[in-house]
């Protein structure tokens, strides 16, 4: 079974091969991908990583949860479900 870690704290420059690299050291990695600013493009310098196997991922989790990476803490735990947000009325009062 598969399990997906939350990885903040990423520099800005990091690019999906490189989190991919840094993480397979700890087991097969399925996906990783960073999450960008859907209008800029930018990293928002956090990203997720899923392992194909749950041993892998715990063990990623201590050993790279406060590690530098790239002059910056990395904090790495166990992704969470995405929580539903309420629909902006920005523009729904002109």
């Amino acid at each position: 079974m598969a399990k997906k870690l939350y990885v903040g704290g990423l520099p800005y420059s990091t690019t999906d091969s490189e989190l991919t690299d840094t993480f397979s050291q700890f087991g097969a990695v399925a996906s990783a991908v960073i999450i960008t600013d859907k209008f800029s493009g930018r990293s928002k310098g956090f990203g997720f990583v899923e392992f194909e196997n749950d041993a892998d991922a715990d063990k990623a989790v201590s050993e790279m949860d406060g590690k530098d990476f790239g002059g910056r803490s990395l904090t790495v735990n166990e992704a969470r479900p995405m929580e539903k947000r309420p629909r902006s009325d920005f523009n729904r009062g002109r």
